[in-house]
C-alpha cells in the first residue's frame, strides 16, 4: 500500500486474505462431510487436493478426489444387501444416467426388478435391468455367489434358476474380473474420524492466521484513508 497524496491498494492484501479463508472454509467442509459420513453404507472418504496458485484463485483451486479402498464390513442377515470385498461398483439406473454406488441396499419392486431403497434400477452386465422370474415367497431364496451371479429358488419345483449376474464395474466403468460380491453384508465407510479430526486441527489455525492478515491489512487502509482526509 502506497500513499502519494491518494491511496493505492497493491492487490496481495485484503483479497489474498479472503482467498486464503475461503480456501481453509472450503477444505473444512470437505473434512467436515467426512465426518459426517462414518456411518454411511457405501460412503467413501474425500480426499481434498490443493493446486498451484491457490493464492490467487482461492476455493477454485481445491478439487477432490475419493479414496477407493474398502470400507467396514458387517453382517446384516437381509439377503438382499450385497457388499463388495475388493474394489468396484454397482452400476444403477437413475433418471440422470447409469450411476456408480458401493451402497449394496437393494429390494425386489412389484415388477419383480432388484432395485435400490431409492427404487433405482440395479444394471447386470449386459447393461438391462435385473428381473426375477417371479416374486419369491421369501427373499432368502434369492441367491447370490461371490462372482455376482444371481439365482433363485423355485419351491414349486426344489430347483434353482440362474437369473441375472449383477454388474459389479471400476470407476471407468470397466468391468471387474473377481468382484467378490458378501451376501447379506453391508459395507460401511472408508472413514477414521480419528484421522480425520486430525485432518481439521490445523485448518481452524490457518484460517485465523490468515484472518489476522486480514484485518492488518484493513487496518492499514483504514490508517491510510484517515491521512488522505487530514491532508
Amino acid at each position: 500500500m502506497q500513499l502519494n497524496g491518494r491511496a493505492i491498494h497493491i492487490e496481495s492484501g485484503l483479497k489474498t486474505s479472503l482467498r486464503a479463508m475461503n480456501l481453509q472454509m472450503a477444505i473444512l467442509d470437505v473434512v467436515n462431510n467426512n465426518a459426517i459420513g462414518f456411518d454411511k453404507i457405501g460412503y467413501q472418504r474425500k480426499e481434498p487436493v490443493v493446486s498451484s496458485f491457490a493464492e490467487y484463485v482461492g476455493a477454485y483451486a481445491l478439487s477432490k478426489t475419493t479414496n477407493d479402498t474398502v470400507g467396514r464390513i458387517a453382517a446384516s442377515q437381509n439377503p438382499l444387501d450385497f457388499a463388495l470385498q475388493n474394489k468396484g461398483y454397482f452400476q444403477v439406473q437413475t433418471k440422470d444416467g447409469i450411476e456408480l454406488t458401493r451402497d449394496g441396499r437393494f429390494k425386489v419392486s412389484k415388477d419383480k426388478e432388484l432395485v435400490t431403497l431409492r427404487d433405482e434400477k440395479v444394471l447386470s452386465y449386459s447393461g438391462s435391468p435385473i428381473k426375477l422370474h417371479f416374486m419369491p415367497d421369501e427373499m432368502k431364496d434369492v441367491k447370490v455367489d461371490r462372482s455376482g451371479k444371481i439365482s433363485l429358488y423355485n419351491q414349486q419345483t426344489g430347483k434353482v434358476e440362474y437369473v441375472d449376474t449383477i454388474a459389479v464395474v471400476s470407476s471407468n466403468n470397466v468391468s471387474v474380473s473377481n468382484p467378490i460380491v458378501m451376501q447379506g453384508y453391508n459395507e460401511f465407510s472408508n472413514v477414521s474420524l480419528q484421522d480425520e479430526f486430525m485432518r481439521m486441527m490445523p485448518i481452524p489455525k490457518n484460517f485465523d492466521a490468515n484472518r489476522q492478515m486480514f484485518l492488518i491489512h484493513s487496518n492499514n487502509l483504514s490508517k491510510v484513508i484517515s491521512e488522505i482526509g487530514k491532508v
